[in-house]
């Protein structure tokens, strides 16, 4: 029996050790290629992260600076591509800046929180038994939790620094990549070449890494787009209350929280709409194309797609 799934284990390693080197990642990639709108999205979000990033680095102004000779001064004003706010703050200054904190938080929190998922998944599916079932109750009554309040009190109570945000969103951002995880997981410990590898002695950890991880690694790079996307959200929703990233450091989400009490001209008279057109464009725009991006991964890393190709 064990000469069998040994003879077994050599014939699946010569036939994978025979594929050409790279022709699965090329074959992602041509079929990524043809998915036009998640080539959009690429290129979008690579556009925003070296606006964001990289454009304070070309521009005088900090985001701080007040021009109080040009208050709500509207877009395409002299020295103001983008208008001006209600004490000279420039918006164009503000929204690469406000783009740096939002995208890095969206980056930060969900790849540690798919991080952790991928952790716990492949520990809970792999090992079974009582740890599975410990684990998997933790998760249920993680998701039991209504999460927009919680991340509300728990925004009051560690404060609302660019740390505490991620730390927030990180912490209700990892149990549905466990849950995904876990199930491919238990059905990949079945599969013929694990048990081959389980006959032969080989180490937990190692059929882990070698078997397993690549195998779950697609479903998890497309997970982690869609946290991004709700991890912008969230911080966006909970700058606009209050409770996010706090004045005078910009993020898009506190831009639009700022703008909301001019917007309809009760209280100065103005209606600066740009104040809020475009931190909320930026906003939908990113979302969008995270989206985008997340349905190619999805179906270029999908093996029935990449075979078909």
């Amino acid at each position: 029996m064990a000469f069998s799934l040994k003879r077994k284990y050599d014939d699946l390693e010569q036939e994978i050790s025979g594929l050409p080197v790279g022709s699965y990642s090329q074959l992602v990639f041509k079929k990524f290629l043809k998915h036009k709108l998640a080539c959009l999205g690429a290129v979008v979000l690579i556009t925003l992260i070296i606006f964001t990033f990289f454009g304070p680095l070309f521009v005088e102004t900090a985001y701080d600076d007040m021009d109080f000779s040009a208050i709500f001064a509207p877009p395409l004003s002299e020295n103001h591509f983008l208008g001006t706010d209600e004490i000279g703050h420039d918006v164009f200054v503000r929204i690469m800046y406000g783009g740096r904190i939002s995208l890095l938080v969206g980056i930060v929190s969900s790849v540690v929180s798919t991080i952790i998922g991928l952790i716990i998944g492949l520990i809970s599916g792999f090992l079974g038994g009582i740890w599975d079932e410990l684990l998997m109750r933790f998760v249920d009554v993680m998701l039991s939790i209504p999460l927009f309040p919680v991340l509300l009190i728990l925004s009051l109570v560690f404060g609302s620094g660019v740390f505490s945000i991620i730390m927030v969103l990180t912490v209700f951002g990892w149990m549905r990549v466990t849950r995904l995880v876990r199930g491919m997981t238990l059905s990949l410990r079945e599969s013929e070449y694990v048990m081959a590898s389980k006959t032969m002695g080989q180490n937990q950890v190692m059929i882990i890494l070698k078997h397993i991880l690549p195998n779950v690694i697609p479903i998890v790079i497309v997970t982690t787009t869609l946290n991004l996307s709700y991890a912008i959200l969230s911080e966006s929703s909970l700058s606009y209350l209050g409770l996010g990233i706090q004045p005078p450091m910009p993020s898009w989400g506190n831009m639009l929280q700022g703008s909301m009490s001019y917007i309809l001209g009760t209280s100065t008279g103005h209606n600066p709409w740009w104040l809020t057109f475009f931190p909320g464009f930026l906003i939908f725009i990113t979302v969008l194309n995270v989206n985008f991006l997340g349905d190619g991964l999805r179906d270029a890393l999908d093996p029935k797609f990449v075979s078909e190709s």
